[in-house]
């Protein structure tokens, strides 16, 4: 019987040798880019993903993400180094795997830890012992001890002994170039010291810097932080935003004259709500866990519904413009500039634009979008392919409102053609406007 010192020491010298077997269990924003790295690292990597448009795309050696190149996955899907598959069962030879798969949250607000329950007891059922196994997906502080480890350990395995299990939180940001998994440092947290241990040595072979923590707990609180960090400021001020409104006073020029200060200060900037995978559902996995512990997580829900108010506000700004002109709502050609959640991407998760777009429709406004991301896009009641941006198109809007700031966008030609902006986005701050400009 291989003792535990024999199955710690074996695993961790197929890692330095890069002998050792991959697996990683969602193939999408976050996984895919795990798995071509590992693949690129010289490893066997085994991709697991549930839809098998995706997986038959990735055997064609094509990307559907926007942060993958397909010249990246073709070479490696060629020659074996990345086998896409549907297939759990493909995951039985393998040494390690990586599990990053999503974690939404349902309409109460309570966390949807299905798809993580899923995978565990696949790969439970495939069997665990030899096998390091490493949560990657965003979840409450407890889930990889409480959820995962049960599963695992059902055939009488023992964590850290017959197999290894941790928590490393994904810091993937779809778009970005200058920070990626290669230089981004990784966070792991191990259910014992040899299940930190293995884990530590996995992922630096393909990251700068990992950076240990005590325990799997330990590590999913440090991402819930990252980004409720992020909501609770952009809370704030957003709550400035509202206060500088009444006040009369440019919230874009209190913040960035505020942002000077060379200590004590980090500029957060407002705008017309959250959007992204991240930021505003990552909070409520900790208010969520907090509640069943008899707690409540105050600035979590107040910034929360600081934030969620935002999109109405954005609406409110459209309302008073048009006013101005003597035109309701009801009835007037509304352009939206940009839908996706953020810039020079296409996602669309929990993008503000399209709260905009529900409560612009109540109003009765008559919508049309553009977005270079996003060609065509469908919501319950609406359905609208992306309008080129012309200045006949801005000319003939009662209302052009900036939801996303795209690089892509000529805000010179906007600034000029447009008879009412509500620039959510302080983009236009260096254009000569012609029309009437509204900001948040």
């Amino acid at each position: 019987m291989i003792n535990r010192m024999e199955r710690k020491d074996q695993l961790l010298q197929k890692i330095a040798a890069h002998e050792a077997v991959l697996g990683v269990v969602g193939l999408g924003y976050v996984g895919l880019p795990l798995a071509v790295a590992f693949a690129q690292a010289g490893f066997a990597v085994i991709g697991v993903d549930i839809d098998p448009a995706k997986v038959n795309q990735l055997c064609q050696g094509q990307s559907y993400i926007a942060d993958v190149a397909s010249a990246d996955i073709a070479p490696l899907v060629a020659n074996g180094r990345f086998q896409p598959t549907a297939s759990y069962e493909a995951l039985a030879p393998t040494d390690a795997i990586s599990i990053c798969v999503p974690t939404p949250l349902r309409k109460t607000k309570d966390p949807d830890i299905s798809y993580i329950i899923d995978a565990a007891e696949n790969i439970a059922r495939i069997g665990a012992a030899g096998k390091l196994v490493v949560l990657e997906s965003t979840t409450y502080p407890g889930t990889t001890e409480e959820v995962i480890l049960p599963r695992l350990a059902s055939h009488g395995d023992v964590v850290g002994r017959d197999f290894f299990l941790a928590f490393s939180p994904e810091r993937i940001d779809p778009g970005r170039t200058d920070y990626t998994v290669y230089n981004t440092p990784k966070v792991i947290g191990g259910m014992t010291d040899a299940c930190r241990e293995t884990a530590v040595a996995l992922y630096g072979t393909i990251v700068a810097r990992p950076v240990p923590v005590s325990s799997t707990a330990a590590a999913e609180m440090v991402k819930l932080l990252e980004n409720t960090f992020r909501a609770v400021n952009i809370g704030l001020v957003n709550e400035v935003a509202l206060m500088c409104d009444r006040l009369g006073l440019n919230v874009w020029e209190v913040v960035e004259a505020a942002a000077t200060k060379p200590y004590g200060f980090m500029p957060f900037y407002p705008g017309p709500g959250l959007g992204g995978h991240c930021i505003p559902i990552d909070p409520h996995y900790l208010s969520w866990k907090l509640r069943t512990l008899n707690y409540t997580a105050r600035f979590i829900e107040l910034a929360a519904e600081v934030n969620s108010a935002m999109p109405a506000y954005a609406v409110a700004k459209v309302a008073a413009g048009l006013n101005e002109f003597r035109k309701a709502v009801n009835g007037s050609r509304v352009l939206l500039l940009g839908v996706a959640y953020k810039p020079n991407v296409a996602d669309l998760r929990e993008s503000p634009a399209l709260d905009i777009i529900h409560l612009l429709l109540a109003q009765g406004a008559q919508i049309a979008y553009h977005d270079p991301y996003v060609p065509s896009l469908t919501l319950d009641e609406f359905t609208a392919e992306s309008t080129p941006l012309t200045a006949v198109a801005l000319q003939q809007a009662d209302c052009v409102i900036i939801v996303t700031h795209h690089t892509a966008f000529d805000y010179d030609l906007i600034a000029q053609h447009a008879p009412l902006i509500i620039d959510t986005r302080n983009a236009l701050k260096d254009c000569a406007v012609n029309g009437r400009l509204l900001t948040l």
